[in-house]
């Protein structure tokens, strides 16, 4: 009995030791989801399982005790950059894109109430029926009430990337990280690893590096705004499990900060 006793006091020790390895190492992030991130396989729209997939470690996430926002992209559905270089007015295309950001947002707020969480969609351009406005103050007191926030239509206005939306939307309402998901891409490389064979990994940078070696992780609005902030961002490949692991405080992907 006394050995049977001496055995449950480790293995209960063990997993102490784990869970406290594991607890998270912030209390508010920011997850930066492209739309091409859920489209799975598909050459375009969405993969209504991944969405479900992805919905349930952003839950298990913020069950964890971690304030969780999202800024999600509507490059699934359209490309404003791509489309102006057809010959669209540029602003007429980025509009079309917030309004694919949007569709996406709404489908990975059905996805994360599916698992019970409580969710609000907050868009910078006014769409009433489907979502509120965005007010940072509302933003904030959200997040404060456990909600997991999902920012949609980027910042509202053409010419801004939703990459500077995340960045914008991080420092206002207190982020102490970017996480930046990639669609099947580890994390930041000195060269287009699909097209270079010979491409390095980089696992850390700085956001001036990343600016004067024109290396493509964000826009280079977006990485300013965090290098002027030191908002340090984590780039990493959007696989099961590395949102909690890089939350964790893990090495997984590229950080790129300012010290």
């Amino acid at each position: 009995m006394a050995g049977a006793g001496a055995g449950m006091t480790v293995r209960s020790e063990e997993a102490a030791a784990d869970s406290v390895a594991g607890s998270p190492v912030f209390q508010r992030v920011l997850l930066k989801l492209s739309g091409e991130a859920l489209m799975g396989t598909r050459d375009h729209g969405i993969d209504v399982a991944v969405v479900s997939r992805l919905a349930g470690e952003i839950v298990s996430v913020q069950d964890s005790g971690v304030g969780i926002a999202i800024v999600v992209g509507g490059g699934n559905f359209y490309r404003g950059m791509a489309a102006a270089a057809e010959g669209m007015e540029r602003s007429t295309a980025d509009y079309a894109g917030m309004l694919g950001s949007v569709l996406n947002a709404l489908t990975l707020q059905d996805a994360l109430e599916r698992r019970d969480a409580q969710t609000r969609v907050l868009s910078a351009i006014t769409v009433a029926e489907v979502a509120e406005p965005y007010i940072r103050r509302r933003a904030v007191r959200h997040l404060e009430k456990g909600r997991i926030v999902i920012f949609a239509a980027g910042t509202g206005n053409p010419f801004f990337t939703t990459d500077t939306a995340a960045a914008l939307r991080a420092l206002e309402i207190g982020a102490e990280a970017i996480l930046m998901a990639k669609h099947g891409v580890r994390g930041v490389y000195d060269g287009d690893p699909r097209e270079d064979p010979d491409a390095r990994f980089l696992p850390r940078l700085t956001h001036l590096e990343a600016i004067e070696r024109g290396l493509k992780v964000m826009d280079t609005t977006a990485l300013s705004l965090c290098m002027d902030n030191r908002l340090t961002i984590h780039v990493f490949e959007l696989a099961d499990g590395n949102i909690a692991r890089v939350v964790a405080g893990e090495d997984v992907g590229t950080v790129i900060e300012t010290r």
